[in-house]
């Protein structure tokens, strides 16, 4: 499992994880996309554009491997904001490429992408 080294490990000053420490031995929890409801609660929301800034700060529009960041935490944009690079996709491999879809999650999280510290 690929640890990317300088990606946050969570949102600050919360307990919402953004990477794992290690690698689960019975292997990496399956991506799955997750329906984002209006009534979310606004930690959960700061939480999710916290990640996308995060992603995009440290990826920008390259692809990236999975690695090491949190499936339940890739679940909630998997599918919109972050899409599936390669056609033979393994929703369970750590080292499955991804790359974010830099209109989707423009258009979902504006706040992600402006230039000042927001968090």
């Amino acid at each position: 499992m690929l640890k990317h080294r300088g990606f946050p490990g969570r949102l600050p000053g919360t307990d919402f994880q953004f990477t794992l420490r290690r690698a689960n031995p019975k292997g990496a929890t399956p991506l799955k996309p997750l329906e984002r409801y209006r009534d979310r609660r606004p930690a959960d929301k700061r939480a999710d554009a916290g990640f996308m800034k995060a992603l995009w700060e440290h990826f920008g529009d390259q692809p990236f491997e999975r690695g090491n960041l949190d499936a339940g935490r890739l679940s909630w944009l998997f599918g919109r904001e972050v899409v599936a690079v390669e056609e033979d996709f393994d929703p369970e491999s750590y080292e499955a490429l991804l790359v974010i879809n830099e209109t989707a999650a423009r258009a979902s999280f504006p706040e992600a992408f402006e230039e000042d510290d927001w968090a």
